[in-house]
């Protein structure tokens, strides 16, 4: 009975491990749909409730999205776990979002300092148009989106792979804490911090990028407490 449960638990493994490198490595399926649970089982040789525990483990890690009568999604969600763990782990909001701030007041300024170093024409025409979409956005999700998306192509042009995996573990998280600023200042604020950011970026002066962002994610937690305070009274 053990063995059998081991043999098991290794074919869901080797199914899993060999379906999330075809998804990494770019591997395009119809309509981002991977193939049924009868066809995956056929493909590997193995039964449909192997597939089924392969795929789910897959869902927890981020990888494919599972829903009745649509089929199995490819996502990029590899963030989910973190920002499910941090909300049990933390059920006050306003706590769970100053420490998602902290977090990013250690991380960021580094991923600036390296990304003034890294940058390339390309890099920086990228972070241009993500400041143009933030200045024209007409509404809350559009600017934080932009607003998300520059410090995604910070963390891209440092040249660390890592750093954008942690930003992307707590991308719920920050859109929750986006969410309460931008409804406290606006977006004006974080379109002019974020251009002191990109010259310094231009200028390849990491001192002056790290500084901008540090000022910046300061920023971000004053406009956070402020949004507390007035907002519903509560302080954290």
């Amino acid at each position: 009975m053990e063995l059998e449960e081991v043999k098991r638990h290794t074919l869901v493994e080797k199914v899993s491990d060999q379906l999330a490198k075809s998804i990494r490595s770019g591997f395009t399926f119809t309509g981002g749909v991977l193939p049924s649970e009868r066809q995956l089982a056929t493909k590997f040789g193995v039964s449909r409730p192997v597939v089924r525990e392969a795929t789910k483990l897959l869902e927890f890690q981020g990888l494919v999205e599972i829903r009745q009568g649509l089929g199995i999604r490819v996502v990029n969600r590899l963030y989910a776990p973190l920002s499910a763990a941090a909300k049990l782990l933390l059920p006050d909001d306003t706590e769970r979002l100053r420490q998602t701030l902290d977090v990013r007041m250690v991380l960021e300024p580094k991923i600036a300092e390296r990304a003034a170093v890294r940058a390339n024409e390309e890099g920086i025409a990228r972070l241009h148009a993500i400041q143009s979409t933030l200045e024209k956005a007409s509404s809350l999700e559009e600017a934080m989106e932009a607003d998300i998306a520059f410090h995604s192509e910070l963390a891209r042009i440092s040249g660390n792979e890592i750093f954008g995996i942690m930003l992307d573990s707590i991308a719920d998280l920050g859109r929750d804490s986006r969410r309460a600023t931008m409804t406290q200042v606006g977006f004006d604020r974080a379109f002019q911090q974020h251009a002191v950011v990109l010259k310094a970026i231009e200028h390849g002066d990491a001192r002056a990028a790290e500084n901008a962002m540090q000022i910046h994610i300061q920023s971000a937690v004053s406009d956070l407490l402020a949004h507390f305070e007035t907002g519903d009274g509560s302080k954290p």
